[in-house]
């Protein structure tokens, strides 16, 4: 009975969800605020009405349940315990069956679909299917988020993400394009110059894009960026406070990103204002970070999203696992694995952590909803390891942005643990230099030291671990001209490889 009232229960939803879906005004009445509660149950029913469609519809994932032993969850009351489902993720899933197996029906349909793939940043590209009614809903958010962030005026959007088959370019030019004069253009800095010279002052740019390449395009291009209206909304990767700041100062309007996965969806959370001056209070209060963060290291990145799309769980090892909670979608996604870390925070904790700490609320900007707080700490294997310490791409950046002189000069780097023979380490950290910039700072060995002071500031695990060096040459920073050494075979398309 449990079981059918559920399935039921899910139907409703979605049935006077529908009408809902027709305007940005009829869209905010699904963040109201004072229903976490209920988003949250809602969460788990059509999570298990997911689950239950995938288990009989989508052959590849019957087959999962079945070699994993696995039937259906149990029930906690009137909810099921989605936790005891067994994850998916690229690994056990997606590599092992094919995509047919992995659609409804078993089959991809003939027509209505769009295929992209992931970047083949950590390996071999990943090809993944989208169906019209899902693109159509995923545009419809993107457009309520985009207006949120940035008003009604009309906007120019420049997509400088990888164009061609992946998911960054045609899925998000046709996403934007419905409300929004738009022009894809890819990550090429000449025809983004030329773009604005051309199209001059009086527009509202939003350029999309990796953020180290809009941090090159910042420092190489031509533009007076405080003559112009440019706001930036990036993605992919993670970006420090230091370097948004960085770019503000050089006249970048307002700097968002917007997390996404080519496994799961390209919008599953988005930063504001409220979110950035919690992540700017967390850098300033140690005590606050104390209470709220659950990783080492820099920053995590903070998101609001909509529990009623997308439920996220924290595995025991602190990595993300996602439901996609919506339905329609040709290739459903029940609790996947996509490997980053990171866990959640109710605004409700959030003001009690506040007002233990008495901490004033008014230092953060007022929220336009309650929707739960997500902590994106990055990618769980994106680290390398130094006496215990997890060293991630995150904490380079920050210390990195620290150093304003540095990063001024600086248009990438990547970083590596050596060990020799003998078992010694070194941990290696390089520094491509800024296209036609080849002097190094005027005092390396001071830069260095600085630099890994920073670096102890950021991530308390390598203070610890610092102090177990025997001598200088164990933490050592190199300089390379631009495109040289191990930043010789990098591609601007994809996402940067940060671990050497």
């Amino acid at each position: 009975m449990r079981h059918l009232t559920i399935l039921f229960y899910a139907w409703l939803l979605e049935l006077y969800r529908k009408p809902l879906m027709l305007s940005d005004t009829t869209i905010k009445l699904l963040f109201i605020p004072g229903f976490n509660g209920l988003r949250a149950f809602n969460a788990k029913a059509r999570a298990y009405a997911e689950f239950v469609k995938a288990k009989r519809k989508v052959p590849a994932y019957r087959e999962f349940l079945k070699s994993n032993g696995f039937s259906k969850p149990s029930f906690s009351g009137m909810l099921p315990n989605i936790n005891e489902i067994p994850y998916t993720d690229k690994e056990n899933y997606v590599k092992k069956y094919s995509m047919d197996e992995r659609c409804v029906n078993g089959k991809v349909p003939s027509k209505g679909v769009i295929i992209d793939e992931s970047s083949g940043s950590s390996g071999t590209a990943t090809n993944w299917a989208r169906g019209k009614k899902e693109r159509k809903r995923n545009a419809r958010i993107i457009k309520f988020g985009m207006r949120n962030l940035l008003g009604k005026e009309p906007l120019f959007i420049i997509n400088a993400f990888a164009l061609g088959p992946w998911a960054t370019g045609v899925n998000i030019t046709m996403s934007c394009v419905t409300f929004s004069k738009l022009k894809s253009l890819g990550p090429d800095k000449i025809k983004i110059e030329n773009t604005i010279k051309h199209f001059g002052k009086e527009h509202n740019y939003v350029i999309m894009g990796y953020p180290p390449f809009l941090k090159m395009l910042v420092d190489n291009s031509e533009i007076n960026w405080k003559e112009h209206n440019v706001s930036f909304i990036f993605g992919g990767e993670s970006m420090s406070e230091g370097m948004r700041d960085y770019l503000m100062q050089k006249g970048i309007k307002k700097v968002y990103s917007s997390l996404g996965a080519s496994d799961l969806e390209l919008n599953i959370s988005a930063e504001n204002d409220f979110t950035i001056s919690l992540r700017r209070l967390l850098r300033s209060n140690a005590e606050l970070r104390e209470r709220i963060l659950k990783h080492a290291g820099a920053l995590p990145m903070l998101f609001q999203f909509n529990p009623s799309d997308f439920l996220f769980e924290s595995s025991e090892t602190g990595e993300l696992i996602i439901t996609v909670c919506r339905p329609d979608y040709i290739s459903p996604k029940i609790r996947y694995n996509i490997h980053d870390r990171g866990h959640v925070l109710q605004m409700k904790e959030l003001y009690s952590i506040l007002k233990e700490l008495n901490i004033n609320d008014t230092e953060l900007t007022k929220p336009s909803t309650d929707l739960p707080i997500l902590l994106h700490y990055g990618r769980a294997d994106m680290t390398v390891s130094f006496f215990g310490a997890n060293i991630s791409p995150t904490d380079i950046q920050e210390a990195l942005y620290n150093m304003p002189e540095l990063a001024s000069i600086v248009n990438s780097f990547c970083l590596n643990a050596i060990e020799d023979k003998e078992g010694n380490k070194q941990l290696l950290v390089s520094f491509e230099m800024q296209k036609n910039k080849d002097q190094t700072p005027l005092n390396l060995k001071q830069t260095q030291i600085d630099f890994f002071e920073q670096l102890t500031n950021t991530n308390q695990d390598f203070r610890e671990a610092k102090k177990m060096t025997s001598n200088s040459d164990q933490t050592v920073i190199r300089f390379y001209e631009f495109a040289k050494g191990p930043f010789e075979n990098n591609d601007i398309r994809i996402k940067a490889k940060y671990i050497n």
